[in-house]
């Protein structure tokens, strides 16, 4: 079911039809980016919200490409542990 909802993200209004369900993914996802901006503007001297947005975009952006290559490598290193004990089993089978 489709609900109207308004988020406010960097002293700016965005409003949204989303599902019900999304929600409260949207709204917190609002507050982290809006809690992000505040740290920004609080550590920087960043005079203008786009900075702060880019800097936000920037930084959850290359977490999540971080997490992902973390990821991929944990898959790797499985499939070749995998690959060893297969081995190793085909090894004393024969």
């Amino acid at each position: 079911m489709k609900q109207k909802i308004k988020l406010n993200i960097g002293n700016r209004i965005y409003p949204l039809n989303v599902n019900t369900e999304q929600e409260e993914v949207l709204r917190k996802a609002a507050k982290e980016i809006n809690d992000m901006i505040t740290k920004y503007e609080k550590s920087y001297a960043v005079k203008d919200k786009q900075d702060s947005l880019a800097m936000c975009a920037l930084e959850i952006f290359t977490n999540n490409k971080k997490i992902t290559m973390d990821q991929s490598k944990l898959g790797s290193n499985t499939d070749n542990k995998l690959s060893k004990i297969i081995e190793l089993i085909d090894q004393n089978i024969n």
